[in-house]
């Protein structure tokens, strides 16, 4: 089974290109995953070449930009060509098959998180007077 699923931000906005015969869009593009452990106490990421068709493609022509974090789906495909330098190089890319946002327009904003509420010196909220009754327990 050849299945993938990799939560990361974009690095750059998705590439978008058309196929000549069928004009079907192909959208490339490459995802900062971040690694679970981190190396001399600094977060660390692999990056990862992917490539979506058709409807993904244009999903990523409308909403593929920069630091977007999204949700991907699909496989690993591996390839290999000459480059110009007659060097044969190898490919492996992840081929997106399904994708969603990861978080929210507003936590993009960083606007995801509600002002903190008033506290005292002593560490405990502020409560308005006369909200006694509002409350669940006297």
């Amino acid at each position: 089974m050849n299945r993938v699923i990799l939560c990361g931000r974009l690095t750059k906005d998705a590439e978008i290109t058309y196929t000549q015969g069928s004009n079907m869009a192909v959208a490339r593009f490459s995802l900062a995953v971040d690694r679970r452990f981190k190396q001399d106490g600094q977060p660390t990421a692999d990056f990862i070449r992917c490539i979506a068709f058709g409807k993904t493609a244009e999903f990523f022509e409308r909403f593929g930009r920069k630091g977007t974090k999204f949700l991907i789906e699909g496989r690993i495909q591996t390839g290999s060509y000459t480059n110009k330098d007659g060097n044969k190089v190898y490919t492996t890319d992840v081929v997106v098959e399904q994708t969603e946002f990861c978080e929210s327009k507003n936590s993009q904003q960083g606007n995801d998180n509600p002002p903190p509420a008033p506290r005292d010196n002593d560490g405990f909220m502020n409560i308005p007077d006369g909200i006694d009754e509002e409350l669940p327990f006297n």
